[in-house]
């Protein structure tokens, strides 16, 4: 068995987990993160984009609302690439009860939430497709993130200080001396060898998956899976975040990111944070109130859906998981369990990732004897040189710019060959999918039905043909490669991931996309044909899931 020794493990590639290794590495303490599947593969790479102003929170959860006012600011400095400006409206629609609008405004002023009120001519001029039946608006400082890009700049800026990132990697156990965690085994998910890293502390960062961690050494986290189901819609019908100006509820938020806008969502209680499914009656749900801020939502085309598991921490009893305060918790197994070595952050959002990784690494710094002070407010990510934040047009610019054209793989996203191949030959990249999270190829409206076929065959060529990379940092001759071709267990494989976002809004223009892609694919290259991968090879392209209920047959 593989050793490893390190002063902190992280278990958990989400936005804290890597905002907590960064920290950790930027302080000087050794750190090493395992995440079980691709960075962001959990909840932070599911949910709708939405940079928080905090005004979501400001009546029912004001120590939410504050703390998300606080680090929209931050993150806007540190990370201006990966955000965009979209500004947010707060809207009174005739559904909605006329007072909450100046229980709205208080909430914003007792919180610090930034907030003016406008005019509806006004919202109108800069929003025309909105419901002109709206009553009031509220403008606050909202934006869209982009948390891939924000997860691969986070972990880029880790390993600047030393810090390891280890992809693909499952905890199967915490290794206990007597009442202390000394250190955990991990399972090599593309390799199947077992590794055993030794630590002085572990950090539990996995979200909804927290409680499984604590679980492991025998301790209690009562972490609440709350499934929220989105939709994508094929254009950006607003290009400003537009809330319903009411309680948090079902359905009552639009967010505009990159070339899509997003409506969600719901909020389910499920027991397992790995099995949970899309009703469509939660699709249905979606657009019927998306037509009350949009008139005419319900006839655009609607291109995917996909649901997310919000880590909600329950330490009181509510009737409602909605009414689960979203702050986040830091829990000491020292103090609380009697159980040292281990502390678990779990609830927060993506907008205070940061604060939740400063707290945590405070406490551990602390335990560690390490004085040096958090610095992450302070320095940019990486990828920031310009300085400018998140502009839609950005890629047409480049491609324009140096007349790419004829180089794009993925057309719907502008992703170029360049970009692919980049992607490609990153050490962490194991199947197309990671490569989607990178580029975001296959995310537009073909949903990967004209650059599947492309990014397989740049696949093939870059790790499979004589002398090309294998992925491992070293040249591999064609005949060392398990047959048969990697290259079509890849294909397979990604059609299936973007299949499972189809299937519950399979109407209209989508349902005749599809159809299109399923004569590509199944008419003309017939995938359905291509012999199955080995056990051993779907683990190497990160393929192999323990519930079969999720590895449905694309067809």
């Amino acid at each position: 068995m593989q050793k490893i020794q390190t002063d902190v493990l992280v278990i958990g590639g989400g936005a804290t987990g890597l905002g907590v290794l960064r920290d950790l590495a930027m302080r000087g303490i050794r750190a090493t993160l395992v995440e079980k599947g691709d960075l962001t593969y959990g909840t932070t790479g599911r949910y709708h984009g939405l940079l928080h102003s905090g005004g979501r929170y400001v009546v029912k959860d004001p120590q939410s609302a504050t703390e998300c006012a606080e680090e929209n600011v931050i993150l806007r400095r540190i990370q201006p690439h990966c955000i965009e400006d979209t500004s947010g409206f707060f809207v009174v629609t005739p559904w909605d009860a006329p007072d909450y609008g100046d229980r709205f405004l208080k909430g914003c002023h007792d919180t610090g939430v930034p907030v003016q009120e406008i005019s509806v001519a006004e919202m109108l001029r800069r929003e025309p497709l909105l419901n002109p039946h709206i009553s009031r608006v509220f403008e606050v400082p909202d934006g869209s993130a982009d948390s891939f890009l924000s997860a691969i700049m986070v972990a880029n800026g880790a390993r600047q200080y030393g810090g390891v990132v280890l992809n693909y990697h499952n905890v199967v156990g915490l290794v206990r001396e007597g009442d202390r965690v000394v250190g955990a085994q991990i399972e090599n998910l593309r390799t199947g060898e077992l590794v055993q890293i030794d630590c002085a502390y572990i950090v539990n960062a996995a979200g909804a998956w927290a409680g499984k961690i604590a679980g492991l050494a025998g301790l209690g986290v009562n972490v609440v899976p709350g499934k929220g189901t989105m939709v994508a819609m094929n254009h950006r019908m607003v290009n400003t975040v537009v809330n319903r100006c009411k309680m948090p509820a079902d359905g009552d938020i639009i967010v505009p990111i990159h070339t899509v806008a997003v409506i969600g969502t719901t909020d389910l209680h499920v027991p397992d944070p790995d099995v949970f499914g899309i009703e469509q009656w939660e699709i249905d749900l979606m657009m019927a109130e998306g037509e009350k801020l949009v008139p005419g939502f319900a006839a655009m085309r609607a291109l995917r859906a996909w649901a997310g598991v919000r880590p909600l921490y329950k330490d009181v009893d509510v009737q409602d998981d909605r009414d689960i305060p979203r702050t986040y918790k830091l829990l000491d197994h020292q103090t609380r369990d009697g159980v040292g070595g281990i502390a678990s952050i779990v609830g927060g959002k993506w907008t205070t990732y940061r604060l939740m990784a400063q707290e945590v690494v405070d406490f551990v710094a602390q335990k560690l004897g390490n004085s040096a002070p958090c610095c992450t407010h302070l320095e940019p990510l990486p990828g920031h040189e310009d300085g400018k934040l998140y502009w839609l047009g950005h890629r047409l610019d480049e491609v324009e710019a140096h007349d790419s054209y004829g180089d794009l793989i993925c057309e719907c996203e502008l992703a170029t060959r360049q970009m692919v191949v980049e992607a490609i030959h990153h050490e962490a990249t194991a199947n197309l999918d990671d490569i989607r999270r990178a580029v975001r190829l296959g995310m537009g409206p073909c949903q990967g039905g004209f650059c599947t076929y492309r990014a397989a065959a740049l696949w093939l060529e870059e790790r499979e043909l004589p002398g090309r990379f294998d992925g491992r940092g070293k040249g591999a001759a064609a005949q060392d490669q398990p047959t048969p071709p990697s290259a079509n267990a890849a294909l397979r494989h990604f059609l299936q991931e973007r299949w499972k976002g189809l299937t519950a809004i399979l109407w209209g223009d989508q349902l005749k996309q599809e159809r299109l892609d399923e004569i590509i694919y199944l008419g003309i290259l017939g995938v359905d044909l291509l012999p199955e991968a080995p056990q051993a090879q779907q683990a190497e392209i990160g393929m192999v899931t323990d519930n079969p209920a999720i590895r449905t047959e694309y067809a």
